[in-house]
């Protein structure tokens, strides 16, 4: 029921930030949409630990942060190569393993990878990823395993 409870608010807030209305008669259809959307959703059985991963709540801040920290420096890294009178990329394939426990924490993990510039997630075979990078910094990184600590770190409930 808390989890429920908690989604209606989100979904609720959501709503109110990206209507800007707020006369009865849509106000009032806002509500019921997000009613209608969190009954659909426990029928479905949606909301559950990783439909609407509730621990997650207080650790997504700083991991967005750093993901998006991380961004910015392989931002910085493709413009050098982009900027450089010899292109001097080196494509790289690489299998990594996942490192995580759980299907959402895999989920994330490879969604952190594609969201990096300069690397992409291609295939995802029980533990192991299979990523696209655009040099041998970015293939060694994720070898290395940090983002695949700072992943499962983040995912592990309390």
């Amino acid at each position: 029921m808390l989890r429920s409870l908690s989604l209606a608010t989100v979904l609720g807030l959501l709503w109110a930030a990206l209507s800007g209305h707020g006369e009865t008669l849509i106000v009032v259809l806002g509500i019921a949409s997000v009613l209608f959307v969190v009954i659909f959703a426990r029928r479905l059985d949606l909301v559950d630990d990783e439909g609407f991963p509730l621990h997650l709540a207080w650790r997504t801040p700083s991991y967005c942060l750093w993901l998006l920290w991380q961004i910015v420096l392989s931002n910085v890294a493709v413009i050098r190569h982009i900027l450089r009178a010899r292109l001097d990329v080196d494509p790289q394939l690489v299998t990594v393993p996942s490192g995580q426990a759980s299907d959402l924490g895999a989920v994330i993990y490879a969604n952190s990878i594609t969201l990096t510039p300069g690397t992409v997630t291609i295939a995802v075979n029980g533990d192991q990823m299979l990523v696209h990078a655009l040099d041998r910094d970015a293939a060694e990184g994720l070898v290395e395993g940090s983002m695949a600590r700072r992943v499962a770190a983040y995912v592990q409930p309390s």
